[in-house]
């Protein structure tokens, strides 16, 4: 087997690279990347300088790779590491270039270690991280950095030395349930009563949705969408990280993988969140309106996505990052993970102390996050072991904690 860096996925053949295990992430296929690189959404230009590794066999065949990008700055990662670059900075050394190893602009978890099934996993495993390496040691970057990575590249990868920084994120777990009203009656009364007085706020503003794929978004449809994605990032003062032609590209050459759903009102669209869709998982992407909605973000977001994955019987639904708000809709605080090699044995030393102390902070601020799910204690430990949820209370669509009825 050898080892090979390409700069661009067009480099590569899409049958090769989509016959490596991505399980089942629409994020790391052939066509979610390239529609990354040729709409210079990732370009080095934008700080994003595609640097693929790959493994070959004897015969040319792929059966191994890493999405691998050369980065100028940290933005777009959603693992926060300004203050080690500042720190470099401080003590006069460079932190950038440094080498990041995930699909950009994409905090979900998933392989990194893209790998053949036909293949010694811990062979292309090894070879893989060897030629990270040594491309990061060739091109005189600071350290190499994997980020979101799933449980199986994480034990892969145990006995490397990479340092391990956790963090939280709030995600659905799908039980097995009928269908919403089935998943409320999980909730304790208080809290079923107030998402049911959310969904009802927005019917009541005479909202409704369109259930949108990629082979809907085309011409004005897809330029209402994009504008509400867009317009999320000016009123925080930032430019987008994805253009239009990227959105145009992925409808077209993955439009299965992508979801929309638009808020109405009459005729008018009102709002949208960007959802991808991969083989058991939902994930939020973006989200945007043209307003003041009463509880419309929640039930765009939220309660739709939910919705969704019952009737789709997908497991589990990622949100994206942050937002201790989707607590109560049902997201359970989930470790999430990212692995990092630093090359200065210094602050190799002084991160892994300060990773040590930082997990300890997520750990106890993720058990109190705990306490705050909105389901009944019982409901909610089925939940956490895959279990469906016992029925008693939605045949009844009484609250088994409390003897009140919602309104």
């Amino acid at each position: 087997m050898r080892a090979r860096l390409v700069r661009a996925i067009e480099e590569v053949a899409p049958a090769a690279w989509n016959a490596l295990d991505r399980r089942g992430s629409p994020f790391l296929t052939h066509e979610f990347l390239h529609a990354l690189e040729s709409s210079r959404c990732a370009a080095p230009e934008t700080g994003w300088a595609p640097t693929h590794v790959l493994i070959e066999d004897a015969g040319g065949r792929l059966v191994g790779a890493m999405p691998l990008y050369l980065k100028s700055h940290s933005h777009g990662e959603f693992v926060f590491d300004f203050s080690w670059a500042r720190a470099y900075q401080n003590h006069g050394l460079d932190y950038y270039p440094k080498l990041v190893c995930a699909p950009p602009f994409t905090p979900a978890t998933g392989p990194r270690l893209l790998i053949h099934p036909d293949v010694d996993r811990r062979l292309v495993t090894r070879l893989l991280i060897e030629a990270a390496r040594e491309c990061r040691d060739r091109i005189g970057a600071s350290s190499l950095h994997l980020l979101f990575p799933d449980e199986a590249d994480r034990e892969a990868l145990a006995d490397e030395g990479l340092l391990q920084r956790l963090d939280c994120q709030f995600h659905w777990r799908n039980a097995g349930y009928a269908d919403f009203d089935a998943y409320l009656a999980t909730f304790t009364a208080d809290k079923r009563k107030k998402a049911r007085r959310e969904r009802r706020r927005v019917a009541e503003a005479g909202l409704h949705f369109e259930e949108l794929t990629g082979h809907d978004l085309t011409g004005a449809k897809l330029d209402v969408v994009y504008g509400f994605y867009a317009d999320t990032f000016a009123r925080h003062g930032n430019a987008p990280y994805l253009n239009r032609r990227f959105f145009e590209t992925i409808a077209r050459t993955l439009p299965v993988a992508l979801m929309v759903k638009l808020a109405v009102a009459g005729t008018q669209p009102v709002a949208a969140a960007i959802f991808f869709r991969g083989d058991d998982t939902l994930y939020g992407r973006y989200w945007g309106s043209d307003g003041q909605w009463h509880s419309l973000h929640f039930e765009t977001c939220y309660h739709q996505g939910i919705e969704y994955c019952i009737r789709e019987g997908l497991a589990r639904f990622e949100p994206g990052t942050q937002g201790e708000h989707k607590i109560a809709r049902g997201f359970a605080p989930t470790a999430v993970w990212s692995l990092h090699d630093i090359v200065h044995p210094g602050f190799r030393e002084a991160i892994g102390a300060y990773l040590t102390r930082e997990r300890a902070a997520v750990e106890e601020y993720m058990a109190a996050a705990d306490e705050h799910v909105p389901y009944r204690r019982d409901a909610f430990v089925d939940n956490l072991d895959g279990n469906a949820p016992q029925a008693d209370a939605a045949a009844t669509d009484r609250p088994a904690d409390g003897p009140a009825a919602d309104d």
